[in-house]
């Protein structure tokens, strides 16, 4: 499976001077993956980790304070390279919507409070594929209609719709013109479990008919087991494990990972979850070390000093663990 998107040594800070005092939250620091044409890729971790600056930055949507220190973002669409970092606002205004999507985390974000979604719908389109006004409408009718969605929509104010179904037609919206990659931060946030999965269904067909490759964060496990095939667990700014989705929940290494998982409810089973002591680090002032090292039972003497590095421990598994055996070369099976 080809790679469309390649990232190295990323490092993207939010940097603040207020009254003479700088402040620099290190919210992306060297974060190195690559995704997959035609996967679901799913970014986990906890609120403030940095998996909303992680996607802003492979986006390009990059805007101060948020500053990118080092680092490659890559993309390859039809065998040829493009370098998201390098690219003008111009460039960028050109590739996305039609090769690289986004879906926010609040409907509202997308659409227009005083347009009809109709409206909103032209709007995206005409700048990239101009057409009569007929038309587009037949296109956007009938691709609501293929996602199961109703035309019906179109004529309403985004008020006028329930959350879910504003949710439902912003997916919709980032996707009309059949992006090649799709960005989707936190897309079930604020909905009810049965208004999720609609929403994880829709995504699910939409990433099947076209083959689009899906990059999803969210905290929420569930919508992981749904719809990643790959995920990559991120901690304080670091990516801390990366699997497949079956690894990652029956076999994960990192202590966190771990945590993770034996928090999650599960059917018939009444007894007390375990869950993680004390909380994510600030960023602005991260620990030394390993970065999870102050909340891991298991954290030993070079855990305080010396930052694990990412290292593969089987087929598309990668941990940053001294205390898995192979990783770093110097650790034990926990």
């Amino acid at each position: 499976m080809s790679v469309i998107a390649e990232i190295k040594d990323l490092r993207a800070h939010y940097i603040t001077t207020v009254y003479g005092i700088q402040r620099t939250v290190k919210a992306v620091d060297g974060i190195s993956l690559e995704i997959r044409e035609g996967e679901i890729y799913g970014i986990v971790g906890e609120s403030g980790c940095g998996k909303s600056t992680l996607i802003k930055v492979l986006m390009g949507a990059i805007e101060p304070p948020l500053t990118v220190l080092g680092g490659t973002v890559k993309y390859t669409f039809n065998h040829k390279d493009v370098n998201v970092l390098s690219m003008s606002e111009q460039e960028l205004g050109q590739i996305r919507w039609c090769d690289v999507s986004y879906i926010p985390q609040g409907s509202m974000h997308l659409l227009n409070p005083v347009r009809r979604v109709g409206d909103t719908f032209r709007d995206f389109i005409s700048p990239h594929k101009p057409m009569s006004k007929a038309k587009m409408d037949d296109m956007v009718r009938d691709y609501l209609r293929d996602l199961g969605l109703p035309v019906q929509a179109l004529s309403s104010y985004p008020h006028q719709l329930s959350g879910g179904m504003r949710q439902r037609v912003t997916i919709a919206l980032s996707t009309i013109l059949w992006p090649r990659l799709v960005f989707a931060d936190e897309p079930t946030t604020a909905l009810d479990v049965v208004v999720q999965r609609g929403v994880i269904q829709l995504l699910k067909k939409i990433q099947e008919q076209k083959g689009s490759t899906l990059v999803i964060s969210t905290h929420d496990m569930g919508v992981h087991a749904n719809l990643a095939d790959r995920i990559g667990v991120v901690y304080a700014g670091k990516l801390i494990e990366e699997a497949d989705t079956e690894t990652i929940f029956n076999a994960p290494l990192h202590p966190y990972t771990q945590y993770l998982i034996q928090s999650l409810p599960k059917l018939d089973d009444k007894s007390r979850r375990l869950s993680i002591s004390g909380r994510p680090p600030a960023l602005d002032d991260p620990p030394s070390g390993c970065r999870f090292h102050p909340r891991c039972p298991d954290a030993k003497e070079d855990c305080n000093k010396v930052a694990p590095s990412l290292v593969s421990v089987g087929k598309d598994h990668r941990v940053a663990c001294f205390l898995v055996r192979g990783a770093n070369n110097n650790g034990i099976q926990p």
